[in-house]
């Protein structure tokens, strides 16, 4: 490990000869475009990707299919700045970024508009997904830092085209896809793209089989050149059990290689599946404005509903009387609740409006882009079952007695965000350019508890600057620093322990700083990245057992430093995508002095992810990716550490063509060596949860292009 960990700057000092994020645009029956191409919608500006002064990545719907992922967790295979945090089977997908957990109410876009990820977001028509790695003020009005990421809808392409999948995993898992775009009318001045998927999902972790269905449907109609409308609508639904992590068992890291990684301890009787019912639409006109100038204006719409249903395992008491609040009992029981929170609705509605192109101001070139932004989001719930439902064992020998009784209160939202931007990219010189990026936001936000109590209401108002300068040092190479603030808002809880119960917190406003060198060409791309990102942190201040006996307010910061590189090396039949983080994530200034220089729980240190594709045959391609992860904690202070591991995974891809007909053969092997390990050890809840690796697993699919 040591050597390793020595090994890793001098690493990617020699990947900064490459661009991160190998990634092809896959319409539905080529590959077409540049590698890694980020749309406006995420990263704000049209440039190629080795000309911003950011880090963004882009995975195509082809690079995620060759690995056989469908899930958003998924890309955490991909690039080292990408991890898990608290990914679990049949539940939605959050990520950590740069050691930072994206919020899944303001870290998500779908088309560059704001949705919620409190649900199983479906890839089956996604062209892409892009992660924007970073200060996020300039693209959102509140965040949480590091990050963003950003879903790109499959839309109707230029060449009438039909491809077909079929797939299957080990464990009993098999899906069926259909991907159909054509065009009409006597100029062919109508498109029409649907994609249909569904799957039984039967994977190798017991106790989770379910079922995902998804339909989505785009049009788009070129009134006139210069102008086109465009409009999509897509519904899926999951339902799957979830699954239940293991835990610390008293003060002991239990052995990940004593643990069956197939045993899912949400497998009482009474559990139930996880429901989630999506409807997502959107229309989108885009018009010409003279030569040079062009305006877009984009409604978007999200209506989810969920049953949230667990065997949810939380604390323990022993049987001498100790009460573990945070972990499992060392005996491996834990005290089971029956939890239900069904019929829960989030609804979000945004317009977002811009308009964008150059003007001259002082001798000096300026690509604007000016906008507006308007959200709305609801969320509705009634009752829940947050009940005792007696012992659980970590054998998952225990069986309960259900306790369904709505006896708990759950808290309804609502949220209006106002949001005024400008972004600016002035012409310095033929070789240096400065990017100017500020967003004005203004939120009202409400809460108030199923039985009318706890109320909250507030308005606030937040700025996010953001300021870079970059200069080319050579013809393909680019240097740029940058400067960025990204925002939090929260109000502190309207409960009687607090002093300041139900009154708005100062805005959190994190600030990083990122220096850059990258590099385009044809074969080679990369980029060699040091940032540094502060983040004031909330606590809450005093005993909190009794009335007024506690204040919720700023304490110190997460101070988190590090490296990234990252590479796309191509050659004639092969290539390496390949990324590596070495990251110093520390807590700084609290007035508990025993919290400073405390690390995260759940953040490696050190990641190392790797691709290598190479050609055996013609038409044949032989891949093998690797996942190193270094140690973490499991707790927040720190006293017990989760080792590292170390995953491979292979596979193999054949392009077989028949008449008019592509055949693309895939088959892959997860997880190759078998390898037994936490991948991941949550704090969620004020509890510290385990997540082992999957077994090996295998898989294999056809698709087939009319």
């Amino acid at each position: 490990m040591a050597i390793l960990n020595r090994s890793l700057l001098s690493a990617a000092a020699a990947l900064c000869i490459a661009q991160f994020a190998s990634a092809q645009t896959l319409p539905a029956v080529s590959v077409t475009g540049k590698a890694t191409e980020t749309a406006p919608g995420l990263a704000g500006f049209s440039d190629p990707p080795a000309k911003l002064p950011m880090q963004a990545v882009n995975l195509s719907a082809e690079r995620l299919s060759d690995l056989g992922i469908t899930q958003l967790a998924g890309i955490t295979r991909l690039d080292a700045s990408v991890s898990d945090s608290y990914n679990a089977t049949g539940y939605w997908s959050t990520l950590k970024v740069r050691g930072f957990e994206l919020d899944n109410r303001f870290n998500l876009r779908r088309d560059g508009l704001p949705i919620s990820g409190e649900t199983s977001l479906s890839l089956a028509n996604k062209a892409a997904v892009e992660v924007l790695k970073g200060s996020s003020g300039m693209q959102a009005g509140t965040s949480a830092p590091a990050g963003l990421v950003n879903f790109v809808v499959k839309r109707p392409v230029a060449d009438d085209a039909t491809t077909l999948t079929v797939g299957a995993i080990q464990g009993g898992t098999v899906q069926a896809s259909i991907d159909h775009s054509q065009r009409f009318g006597t100029s062919r001045e109508f498109g029409l793209r649907i994609n249909a998927d569904t799957a039984r999902l039967d994977p190798q972790l017991r106790n989770t089989e379910g079922h995902a269905h998804t339909l989505a449907v785009a049009t788009d109609w070129r009134v006139q050149p210069g102008t086109l409308l465009e409009a999509e609508v897509e519904f899926n639904r999951q339902s799957q059990p979830s699954q239940q992590g293991f835990s610390l068992l008293g003060n002991r890291l239990p052995d990940a290689r004593q643990v069956d990684p197939r045993l899912n301890l949400n497998n009482q009787p009474w559990s139930l599946p996880v429901v989630f019912d999506n409807t997502h639409a959107s229309l989108r006109v885009q018009q010409q404005l003279g030569s040079d100038w062009r305006a877009q204006a984009t409604l978007g719409i999200q209506r989810l509903r969920t049953d949230d249903r667990l065997a949810y395992a939380y604390g323990c008491t022993a049987a001498d009387g100790t009460y573990y609040a945070d972990r499992f009992c060392p005996d491996g029981t834990y005290d089971l609740y029956d939890f239900r929170s069904e019929n829960e609705h989030r609804d979000t509605t945004a317009l977002d409006v811009f308009a964008s192109g150059p003007v001259q101001i002082a001798g000096q070139r300026h690509d604007l882009t000016v906008g507006g932004l308007v959200s709305q989001f609801k969320s509705r719930f009634q009752r829940q079952a947050y009940n005792y439902a007696g012992t659980g064992k970590v054998d998952g020998s225990a069986v309960t007695a259900p306790q369904p009784d709505l006896t708990d209160e759950n808290t309804n939202r609502d949220e209006r965000s106002r949001e005024l931007y400008l972004r600016d990219r002035v012409t310095l010189s033929a070789d240096t350019t400065a990017w100017l990026g500020l967003r004005y936001t203004r939120l009202h936000r409400e809460s108030v508890r199923t039985d009318g109590s706890r109320a909250t209401d507030y308005s606030q108002g937040v700025t996010t600057p953001w300021v870079a300068l970059s200069h080319a040092i050579a013809a393909d190479w680019l240097v740029y620093a940058s400067w960025g603030q990204g925002v939090e808002s929260e109000v502190a809880p309207n409960r009687s322990r607090y002093v300041n119960a139900g009154q708005a917190l100062p805005a959190l406003k994190s600030r990083q700083t990122e220096i850059g060198l990258k590099t385009g060409t044809q074969r080679v791309e990369g980029s060699l990245t040091a940032f540094d990102i502060r983040r004031p942190t909330w606590r809450d201040i005093g005993s909190c057992d009794v009335a007024e006996s506690c204040e919720r307010r700023i304490d110190g910061n997460a101070h988190h430093r590090g490296i990234e590189a990252s590479a796309d090396l191509k050659w004639s039949g092969g290539g390496l995508s390949a990324s590596a983080m070495r990251l110093k994530a520390r807590r700084e200034g609290s007035a508990d002095s025993t919290l400073n220089g405390l690390t995260p729980p759940n953040v490696p240190q050190t990641t190392v992810k790797a691709q290598v594709r190479q050609d055996l045959l013609p038409g044949l391609q032989a891949h093998v990716g690797l996942q190193f992860e270094g140690h973490r904690y499991a707790t927040p202070d720190n006293s017990i550490r989760v080792p590292a591991w170390t995953v491979v995974d292979a596979g193999l891809r054949y392009l077989q063509t028949l008449g008019n007909q592509t055949w693309v053969w895939r088959a892959g092997i997860d997880n190759l060596t078998n390898r037994r390990a936490w991948r991941e050890s949550p704090w969620q809840f004020e509890h510290s949860y385990l997540y082992p690796l999957a077994p090996r697993t295998f898989r294999t699919s056809l698709e087939v292009r009319l």
